[in-house]
């Protein structure tokens, strides 16, 4: 029996202090660069779980840390709703073409260790907020990294 993804998920800001962020680049679309997304596993799987699972198997980075305290990892309280890209439907039940992304925030040290999925990126940069988002291919994804200062002001 294929399981299919469910349409709710996370989007994972990875930034430092000083406004850089972390930038992984697809395995399956070379020059597709984005930051840490992942669907829940289950229904019930509560979202700052889902966001700490998915920092940790795609950058390795473990929220709970020492070095990345729990408290790093903010729920923005935004959530948007998007059309699937038609290449990645096929990875959701028949008919389904939306779903609904919820943005978070990491703060992590800049010298702070990636180890990268194989299977799912190739290379990871650290740049700039604004080049960040120059850099997205998606347009959600670069207006979240855009909100870094806001966010971070609302946090202060």
């Amino acid at each position: 029996m294929r399981s299919f993804k469910i349409p709710e998920s996370v989007l994972v800001v990875i930034h430092t202090a000083e406004l850089e962020v972390l930038l992984i680049e697809r395995a399956d679309r070379a020059g597709f660069w984005q930051s840490v997304t992942g669907s829940k596993d289950h229904l019930e799987e509560p979202l700052p779980t889902v966001a700490a699972r998915e920092v940790a198997e795609e950058t390795g980075i473990v929220v709970g840390s020492p070095r990345v305290p729990h408290g790093a990892l903010v729920d923005w309280q935004h959530t948007i709703d998007y059309e699937i890209y038609p290449v990645w439907r096929h990875r959701y039940a028949p008919g389904v073409v939306r779903n609904t992304e919820h943005w978070f925030g990491l703060t992590v040290p800049r010298d702070c260790e990636i180890t990268l999925a194989p299977r799912e990126h190739t290379a990871h940069v650290w740049l700039p907020y604004q080049d960040a988002a120059a850099r997205c291919f998606s347009r959600s994804n670069a207006e979240a990294i855009l909100q870094l200062p806001h966010r971070l002001r609302a946090t202060a």
